[in-house]
């Protein structure tokens, strides 16, 4: 991977992690989102052990990873929902195996059981990304919400562990 590999998020990341976030909502095929939050918003609703950046030989961060729980409901602690956004720049290396591997082994370790996403149908890069991940489609939530004056699906996905549950 050329000098590549993944950390831990920090704090001092946060202007690159919303850039790359932002970078990915431009592009239509994310998010229903349109703008990064600011960073305190961002840093209040992801779990704080479950986020990594991939990283050039020079720290520069080239993508990121972060979970959020899905319920605030004991039963489901063992249930996260992920996001992962590459550079544009540095897209086709690799960057999101990596860190979704990193994810998964978090997770497993701390007994988290499944992780799931919600990905545009259009958004065939990612959805492959996840297929090699081991995440399989549950189904697709058509017609869910309007994204710019157009309804859009959603194809849901989720890796349970083969280690927790």
């Amino acid at each position: 991977m050329g000098g590549v590999r993944v950390r831990a998020m920090r704090p001092g990341d946060a202007e690159r992690v919303l850039a790359i976030y932002q970078q990915g909502l431009d592009g239509g095929d994310a998010s229903f989102e349109t703008a990064a939050p600011a960073w305190s918003a961002f840093d209040a609703a992801r779990l704080p052990a479950h986020r990594f950046v991939a990283v050039d030989a020079l720290d520069r961060v080239l993508g990121w990873v972060a979970v959020s729980p899905t319920s605030t409901r004991a039963v489901y602690a063992g249930v996260v929902e992920h996001s992962v956004y590459v550079d544009p720049e540095a897209r086709g290396r690799g960057l999101g195996r990596l860190l979704l591997g990193a994810l998964v082994a978090s997770t497993d370790a701390v007994g988290v059981w499944t992780i799931q996403s919600g990905i545009f149908p259009e958004n065939t890069a990612s959805l492959a990304l996840h297929a090699r991940a081991g995440f399989r489609v549950i189904g697709v939530r058509e017609r869910v919400a309007r994204q710019h004056d157009r309804w859009r699906d959603v194809v849901l996905l989720e890796r349970r562990s083969p280690v927790v549950g």
